[in-house]
């Protein structure tokens, strides 16, 4: 991706085509003997589908804090990796990304190097992300939102990398799958959301590019441009994120 910098000079950002994955977290523990802030809690935030009919008031009503959940059991105890090795890591922190991109010698992207190597994100009705012959493009919740994934995009839940056409620069999943950390921490507005957007963190990092969470009715970002706040030291179940590199 090229990049003008603020003295007007152009440069080049190399940048992760897909998002990392559970393969190549893998691979950063098995070398390093990492264990994530996840891990060290005992604990990770998991999106829990509920029942139908249920009366919902908010995100607490779908979000629970497992025991026992972590990057290699993403729904908590029980739950495998097995079949599971492409899909994007989650139940990672800000920090958790650092240290795996300082061992692969790469770095996490700012939001405006994010944004850059996402583009502009796919035209479709409504401003979701479809073609136009009305196929999903990438990744997200159609149907009743957090009722059912009717799954129109070939999958309900986490997408292996890779299973959507990737933008003009060569990334894949810049929209959708999981939210991606950056570098920076949270400031100013969160773009719209279907039903409104909760108050920041007091200590906040900046995630990009929505979720397979993301519906029609709830959260909705399709764009390139949307943002989000995340408390740093969270883990979650829809969260994960990708490298760069200069030059």
């Amino acid at each position: 991706v090229r990049l003008q910098g603020a003295d007007g000079r152009r440069r080049t950002l190399r940048v992760d085509a897909t998002e990392v994955t559970n393969a190549q977290f893998a691979a950063f523990v098995a070398a390093t003997g990492y264990h994530t802030q996840a891990e060290q809690a005992g604990a990770s935030a998991v999106f829990v589908k509920p029942g139908s009919g249920v009366m919902l008031h908010g995100a607490a009503d779908w979000w629970t804090l497992v025991e026992g959940a972590y990057w290699r059991a993403p729904e908590g105890p029980g739950s495998t990796l097995e079949g599971r090795m492409n899909q994007p890591v989650v139940h990672v922190t800000r920090a958790d990304a650092q240290a795996y991109a300082a061992w692969h010698g790469t770095r996490l992207p700012t939001e405006a190097e994010w944004e850059a190597a996402a583009g502009a994100s796919a035209p479709g009705s409504k401003g979701e992300p479809r073609d136009r012959a009305g196929q999903p493009l990438a990744n997200y919740w159609q149907g009743l939102f957090p009722y059912g994934d009717n799954a129109e995009d070939g999958f309900s839940g986490r997408a292996p990398v890779g299973c959507y056409t990737a933008n003009a620069s060569g990334v894949f999943d810049a929209i959708g799958n999981v939210w991606e950390w950056t570098a920076d921490d949270f400031g100013g507005d969160s773009q719209w959301h279907g039903h409104g957007d909760p108050v920041a963190a007091v200590h906040a990092g900046l995630i990009k590019g929505g979720s397979y969470l993301c519906a029609e009715t709830y959260c909705a970002r399709y764009r390139s441009t949307a943002r989000h706040s995340l408390e740093i030291d969270l883990g979650t179940s829809h969260v994960g994120f990708r490298t760069v590199r200069d030059g």
